[in-house]
């Protein structure tokens, strides 16, 4: 997502409003190398253990080191005492990254413990191993987001709505193009809230994908704060102080199958939820790719913390921190503890946050609430806030991240209205952009509000609507609508076509699509609106080729009473005299599909060959002509056999008899729009449609 029609929204929406002030920057502190570690050293750690704030100290009596040889991690043993070890019961999650000092030298971060063992005992992730992290190639999206005010803001959405009308009014249709450099200046911008949008200039945009390992200097906004920030690895100090850094310590942040072992803890395992409840957090821990990932509830950021980020941020060794994958009403993300700072440069956790390597995170400060011990599990609870910053690595030995940089996003709106209880809410939450996370997590977003509005895990019948801004199709936006039913959690079936969707977009072959936004508009129903087709019979006896064929159609409602629709069928050009059967399919209805029965192992290889290679834009054209399960869809019969004799009068008779009556009373549904293709006719009602019938015509010579 690099192109420049996109970046202006992304760099709008992560805040309304930023917090900018004069941080005198930390500098690094002297370290102690992975060599010069030996057992019996005394050190001190640092961290933040309840809602004060404050950095407190524990003290670390070094074990030994432990090196797993070439292709292995390294780690340092140690055991913590001391009384703010007694009140928390041990080493917790959370405390991860906690810096550990001897002799005022960085030793590295307190890492993980063993799983169902003493939590007095843990590992130090060599801060030698997590520096290399700074040094790794950062290509991912790096999208800067300016100093302004709500104000201002406001009056450029106000002067662009304007200048939208004025256009219109002209007739120049310029305000139609998404595809434009500034869409969101247009149509989008003026439609967000101030906590999901701000102005979008071309002018605050950076050039693009490049192979980039330096961060720009300043924005060119004039404001005044777009110069505050240095190059991030301008200056590279300890270098001259790590003459035992062997070049086997390069080797750290690859994945290591030995040194998985001490770190096979609690550390790893815990991603926190805000947001999502009970039935969201299950639906999102099912789709994560990660193994052995434990949700658990954490507090979501205010809507004061959501309104705000800050771009010089003040972070210290020992400070909490959090990386967040998405924020706002609902927040997936984990918390932990600053290592290291060099200027703008951070090191924290000591551990990896999901092992993705290379990405473009939301780096947060945290808000502490408290420590939780535990048997095996203790935690210290915390949650995001502030957004400061973007994690550009995620890796064995910890995470990096920039301050004052800042993520692109892709801003999802969910407005779900619940007929039966009266109740209607808005959310809106932001998502870094990772292609293989972004789908599960706005459908996991779509579920969760669903879930939340409605407070039910009962029947009901959901319309789902959802709208994708994006290049990906040349109309710049992929809209689909459907009705879902279920017995139990519809909205489980429901976010199915929005999770395709947006799979089909983020695994797009030909190039990385961009994504300005996504909206979501749900309408739950506690009724069941199901329905079975019973008859279908044609107002003429026979017809010609290109004519018009009424079919006078009987539906039952679930525990309703029977009623009439009229389909308008045209009969194809080509179509030979005889007899035409056609099926009468609800979209519902969806049976392995009958031509695929004739085909031999080789052809169905082929077919399948055929439709892996397709397209993104063909593929999301199948999705967007597939019938919505509310729809009555009629065409040519594809496995049918000719009707006997017996058959074709029963039929001709129901023709005569529906012709006759064709003129009483009808009961129309929905709105009957339709999308019609030469021998296909689509039909909209207000019920899913269940099964299949079969009609037949008799087509006369032309």
């Amino acid at each position: 997502m690099h192109t420049l029609w996109k970046r202006p929204l992304a760099a709008g929406v992560l805040a309304a409003t930023l917090i900018a002030s004069a941080v005198p920057a930390h500098a690094m502190d002297p370290i102690l190398p992975f060599g010069s570690v030996e057992e019996g050293m005394m050190g001190k750690a640092y961290t933040v253990v309840d809602s004060s704030g404050e950095i407190r100290n524990f003290d670390v009596d070094i074990v030994g080191p432990i090196d797993d040889g070439k292709g292995g991690s390294r780690m340092i043993m140690a055991r913590a005492t001391g009384p703010v070890i007694e009140q928390t019961g041990g080493i917790l999650q959370g405390m991860s990254g906690s810096p550990v000092y001897v002799d005022g030298n960085l030793v590295g971060a307190v890492a993980a413990g063993i799983k169902d063992m003493t939590p007095y005992t843990f590992f130090i992730t060599p801060i030698e191993d997590m520096m290399t992290l700074w040094q790794m190639p950062d290509t991912k999206d790096k999208t800067r987001l300016p100093s302004l005010s709500l104000k201002h803001y406001q009056k450029e959405r106000e002067d662009a709505r304007k200048a939208a009308e004025k256009a219109a009014e002209k007739g120049t249709g310029e305000t139609d193009k998404p595809q434009a450099e500034e869409p969101a200046k247009a149509e989008g911008a003026a439609k967000e809230s101030a906590q999901t949008e701000a102005p979008a200039k071309a002018g605050e945009t950076a050039k693009g994908r490049e192979s980039e390992t330096e961060t720009e200097t300043g924005t060119g906004t004039g404001t005044g704060t777009g110069t505050a920030e240095a190059p991030a690895k301008a200056k590279e100090p300890v270098k001259a102080k790590e003459p035992a850094k062997a070049e086997g310590s390069a080797t750290a942040e690859e994945p290591a199958k030995a040194g998985d072992k001490p770190q096979k803890g609690e550390a790893k395992s815990v991603l926190y939820l805000a947001g999502f409840g009970r039935a969201g957090m299950d639906f999102l821990q099912k789709r994560l790719p990660m193994a052995e990932i434990r949700c658990v509830p954490m507090g979501t950021p205010s809507a004061v913390l959501q309104s705000q980020a800050i771009y010089n941020a003040n972070l210290q060794p020992g400070s909490p921190v959090g990386v967040a994958v998405a924020y706002g009403d609902f927040a997936v993300g984990a918390t932990g503890t600053v290592t290291a700072v060099d200027g703008k440069r951070v090191l924290a956790f000591g551990h990896p946050f999901l092992h993705r390597g290379n990405v473009s995170y939301f780096m947060t400060d945290a808000n502490v609430v408290g420590t939780i011990s535990g048997v095996s599990n203790g935690m210290k609870v915390a949650s995001v806030g502030h957004i400061i910053g973007r994690i550009n690595q995620d890796r064995e030995t910890g995470v990096a991240g920039i301050l004052g940089e800042f993520p692109s996003v892709v801003p999802v709106r969910v407005h779900v209205a619940d007929k039966t209880l009266g109740a209607s809410e808005s959310y809106g939450t932001r998502i870094a952009y990772d292609e293989d996370l972004l789908s599960k997590l706005v459908g996991s977003v779509a579920y969760a509000a669903m879930n939340k509005t409605s407070n039910t895990l009962g029947s009901a019948t959901a319309k789902l609507h959802f709208a994708i801004r994006t290049n990906a199709v040349k109309s710049g936006m992929f809209e689909r609508s459907n009705m879902y039913y279920s017995t139990a959690d519809v909205g489980q079936i429901a976010v199915g076509e929005l999770i395709q969707a947006m799979d089909i977009i983020s695994a797009n072959t030909e190039k990385e699509s961009d994504i300005v936004d996504v909206k979501v508009d749900v309408e739950m129903d506690g009724d069941r609106k199901t329905a079975s087709l019973v008859s279908a019979a044609p107002d003429k006896l026979s017809v010609k080729p290109g004519e018009t064929v009424n079919l006078t159609t009987t539906i039952k409602p679930y525990r309703k009473e029977k009623e009439t629709i009229v389909i308008p069928y045209k009969v194809p050009e080509t179509q030979k005299p005889g007899a035409m059967h056609l099926d009468l399919r609800g979209g519902a209805f969806s049976p392995a599909a009958p031509q695929l029965l004739l085909l031999s192992p080789t052809d169905a290889e082929s077919l399948a060959e055929e439709t892996s290679n397709r397209s993104t834009q063909e593929r999301l054209a199948a999705l967007s002509e597939s019938s919505p399960n509310n729809v009555i869809t009629v065409m040519p019969s594809a496995q049918r056999k000719d009707l006997t004799a017996r058959q074709k009068r029963a039929a001709l008779r129901a023709a005569e008899a529906n012709a006759q009556a064709h003129a009483k009373k009808i009961s129309l549904l929905g709105s009957g729009k339709k999308k019609e293709k030469p021998g296909e006719t689509k039909f909209e009602t207000n019920y899913i449609i269940d099964n299949v019938i079969h009609a037949t015509l008799q087509i006369e010579k032309k």
